[in-house]
């Protein structure tokens, strides 16, 4: 669910009055941000029945069934998912230029209830296409996988050790141009695969998007979320660890990759 920024004329001067009124340092612009973060849920700020989203590109998650906030995050508050609870991101509505076809990189703390089958981030292509896979398996691994326009499977990785009741960071990315995927968990490789096809991952999420349980409602993710990102890149090993230890700090904002100036996500939520 997309939000709409629309500033009067009032809150256009209390904003340039605030502005003038903050350090430099502290002033936070959308430009400020990796342009290829599509989605990031911190889970510090719920609205109502929607938790917001703070890549800047408004997708908020609205929230279907039991999704509440939780004292017990890795880093501040966390998103506790139960009894089939997940966050609609009106996929139909996601604007093509935010949906990854050239890579893609899905990063979270989650610590699980069971060892079941759970579904981190789900989103299916109007063709019907399942494109993206990143779970927490029930056979006691986790997955990553991507596909294609038609339900062509790019790669296929299943890996590491799914453990209940622990926090475990997964990551997994894919980059077209190298032709490379790639799972971490916990930081470390524990599987990767070459791309099996050249072609892009499917390039719609016209049946829906969401956190949290798959578009059939099948594969309920149950425990505590924390820090997920998504990218419509794919992120290197530095990067990965970079966000496991510090949250999405200044290495992976857009200034930052540039040497200027260095403002990380960690002041933005503790303003």
């Amino acid at each position: 669910m997309k939000r709409n920024f629309t500033l009067t004329p009032y809150l256009m001067c209390l904003l340039l009055i605030g502005t003038l009124c903050v350090p430099t340092v502290e002033v936070f612009s959308a430009d400020v941000l990796d342009p290829d973060l599509v989605l990031y849920f911190d889970y510090e700020d719920f609205d109502g029945d929607t938790v917001v989203e703070k890549s800047r590109n408004g997708y908020d998650g609205k929230i279907d069934g039991d999704v509440t906030q939780s004292d017990d995050g890795k880093f501040g508050k966390a998103g506790k998912f139960a009894s089939g609870g997940f966050l609609d991101l009106d996929g139909s509505t996601v604007e093509a230029e935010d949906i990854p076809t050239e890579g893609m990189s899905i990063v979270a703390w989650i610590n699980v209830e069971s060892v079941t089958d759970m579904a981190i981030f789900n989103a299916r292509a109007g063709d019907n296409t399942w494109l993206v896979h990143p779970e927490a398996r029930g056979d006691g691994n986790y997955r990553w996988l991507n596909r294609s326009p038609g339900g062509t499977t790019i790669f296929d990785i299943r890996g590491g050790e799914n453990k209940a009741n622990e926090w475990i960071h997964y990551a997994g990315t894919f980059s077209r141009a190298e032709g490379l995927a790639v799972l971490y968990i916990n930081g470390e490789n524990v599987g990767e695969e070459a791309a099996r096809v050249g072609t892009p991952i499917a390039g719609d999420w016209g049946q829906g998007a969401r956190v949290g349980r798959n578009i059939d409602d099948n594969r309920p993710f149950t425990g505590l979320m924390d820090d997920f990102n998504l990218w419509k890149r794919g992120l290197t090993e530095e990067e990965v660890n970079d966000i496991m230890n510090d949250g999405l700090g200044a290495s992976l904002t857009a200034v930052e990759a540039r040497g200027k100036l260095a403002t990380t996500w960690s002041r933005l939520k503790a303003n």
